[in-house]
């Protein structure tokens, strides 16, 4: 009786199953966005084994991340909207009328709170603000399931009601200028965060994590080579060990004198932002093959880095075969700065930033 009294004092002529409808498939298209581009990030982060993905399009994963963060954040007013929406149904009384009521308000609760997390935890992951005892990235994967299936369910259950909806025009036109705002309020979102993957939008990125031109060398960095723990060491080598007819043991100056080769590809971070770069080094591919490597080999490539979650990284054949994929000493020039990865660094076309390895030590063949 108490939440019905405090449910009713909120009521608006904004309010109607129409208005609730229509927000609810935008949220449904956006979600399912976000869900389809979040599981591309996360198999290219940790492919299963008998994935081979293609490097090419060179920007696909730039797009399809820049999607999922740049999205994700446009859709906060949205579900801010959509739950004001809906906000008295959320507390009416009794909670649930039969068993089958009692579901379909389970499915809702864990949309609604799924959701929420799924924004939140989202929104302090690409600032790198982490108050919680948990792993982002697998509460944030298995999450998303759970949110997209009661989405389906939920869709499932509602459709009559959206489809009689979503056919029919919104007649008051308070409740179109309330659309049209929160459709504007998204828009405006997208606009002031795109510059991070957008360069001719970045003076606008007032709300992105980060400006694609700040940064050693005009260029971003996610780990520097302080944090990371490495120290210029003037006895580098880089080994090529594994399943090689001839291992190499190679000095900076050795890959300097090899043949070199430049390549316009973009650091691609999954926290959404991107930059293209121009990179200039030694073709993996040449390296490998005159080492003797075979053509259907995976490769491991290795930092100096003593600890992190991606201090190595695997190379699969469509990868490391692509003519793009070098071991980079350069960057737009310039020999590479410390937190960019000197010596040497990976850069490859199509894979996430994570896995585009910095102070590589040994390349090693299975």
């Amino acid at each position: 009786m108490i939440l019905t009294t405090i449910a009713a004092r909120f009521t608006s002529p904004l309010r109607s199953e129409q208005v609730a409808a229509k927000l609810g498939a935008w949220l449904g298209a956006s979600f399912t966005v976000a869900f389809a581009t979040g599981l591309f990030s996360h198999f290219l982060q940790h492919p299963p084994a008998w994935l081979l993905w293609p490097s090419r399009p060179v920007n696909l994963y730039r797009v399809t991340q820049g999607l999922h963060v740049i999205g994700g954040i446009a859709t906060i007013p949205l579900l801010l909207a959509k739950l004001w929406a809906v906000y008295p149904k959320l507390w009416q009384w009794p909670p649930f009328r039969s068993a089958g009521h009692a579901v379909e308000r389970l499915c809702v609760l864990l949309l609604v709170a799924g959701a929420l997390f799924q924004l939140v935890t989202g929104v302090l992951n690409i600032a790198y603000v982490y108050p919680w005892p948990f792993g982002f990235l697998q509460a944030h994967y298995w999450t998303a399931y759970i949110v997209y299936g009661a989405l389906l369910i939920h869709v499932v259950n509602e459709w009559a009601k959206v489809r009689r909806s979503l056919l029919t025009r919104v007649e008051s036109p308070d409740r179109r200028r309330f659309l049209l705002t929160v459709a504007a309020a998204c828009g405006l979102t997208v606009l002031v965060t795109a510059g991070e993957a957008v360069t001719p939008l970045e003076r606008l990125a007032v709300l992105a994590p980060r400006n694609p031109r700040v940064g050693p060398q005009g260029v971003p960095v996610n780990r520097s080579a302080a944090a990371a723990g490495v120290a210029a060491d003037p006895d580098y080598r880089l080994l090529v060990t594994g399943a090689v007819r001839t291992p190499l043991s190679l000095r900076h100056a050795d890959l300097v004198r090899m043949p070199q080769h430049t390549v316009r590809l973009p650091i691609s971070c999954v926290e959404g932002w991107s930059v293209e770069c121009e990179w200039t080094g030694i073709r993996l591919r040449d390296l490998l093959l005159s080492a003797g490597a075979a053509p259907d080999a995976f490769v491991t490539v290795e930092s100096l880095e003593r600890t992190g979650a991606y201090r190595t990284s695997e190379i699969r054949p469509p990868h490391w075969t692509d003519p793009l994929t070098l071991l980079a000493l350069r960057i737009n020039g310039q020999p590479l700065d410390a937190d960019h990865g000197f010596p040497v660094r990976l850069i490859t076309p199509n894979r996430p930033g994570v896995q585009q390895t910095k102070w590589v030590k040994e390349v090693r063949v299975a």
